[in-house]
């Protein structure tokens, strides 16, 4: 199905965010220093056909919007000193919209991860490669991580209830996180979601046990640095104990 042609408007979104170019790696604004760091931060980033709604747009077309601010927070992340970075792509339930959105979410993931892949990251896709809804040009990443540099995970046609039923079937022998199909994403430290929403929509169960949930109220494709720069302030607030 053909998705409606992209007007100025995502245009500008996709090769002017910030005034940087579309063609290379994105340059961080000078980042503030932080007491206290994550080393893994998780990213949904929620809102984009509620962003394409509200400016008259069809809700497919606030993806490509999404799409380069995903690259500008993989940048900010990079400035910073993140470690380890998981990015929630699509669910297998979000497979279930109508096919010009989930036409236009597959595409955004695998635009995001190519482009992606020309930063110093170490890149690894996580989700069911046995549906059809898994893009194939993906499939490589899904097989090993590609790259070397900050981790980046990206949830592609992931489950939780995929994940948790790989490990349930897993070699006993094996602890129950290394069997699950996500056993090579760490623990997450901050998860920020955009968009408002209060819920974790799934996201790795079992590596957001323990996770600081901070919750910002624009939507995705409205996404600023000073967003996440106040999320990380606020982690360094936090009490860690991992239930201790």
């Amino acid at each position: 199905m053909e998705i409606q042609a992209k007007p100025p408007l995502i245009d500008k979104y996709e090769t002017q965010a910030s005034g940087l170019s579309a063609t290379s790696p994105l340059k961080a604004n000078v980042a503030p220093k932080f007491s206290r760091l994550p080393d893994h931060v998780g990213l949904i980033p929620d809102g984009n056909r509620r962003w394409a709604r509200l400016r008259g747009l069809l809700p497919q077309l606030g993806y490509a919007a999404g799409l380069e601010r995903g690259l500008r927070m993989l940048d900010e992340c990079l400035h910073i000193g993140i470690r380890e970075v998981s990015v929630y792509g699509f669910t297998t339930d979000n497979a279930k919209r109508p096919p010009d959105q989930s036409e236009a979410f597959t595409n955004a993931c695998v635009g995001f991860v190519e482009r992606a892949r020309e930063r110093d990251v170490a890149i690894r896709v996580v989700g069911d490669t046995t549906s059809s809804m898994f893009p194939q040009k993906l499939r490589p990443y899904a097989d090993a991580r590609m790259g070397t540099g900050m981790r980046v995970n990206v949830l592609v046609n992931y489950g939780w209830e995929w994940d948790l039923r790989t490990a349930a079937q897993g070699d006993p022998k094996l602890r129950f996180h290394e069997r699950l199909a996500s056993a090579d994403v760490s623990r997450i430290d901050l998860l920020v979601r955009w968009g408002g929403m209060r819920r974790l929509s799934g996201m790795l169960p079992v590596q957001t046990v323990y996770s600081d949930f901070y919750v910002v109220e624009d939507l995705w494709p409205d996404y600023e640095a000073e967003q996440f720069y106040e999320a990380l302030r606020w982690y360094a607030r936090q009490d860690v104990t991992l239930g201790g």
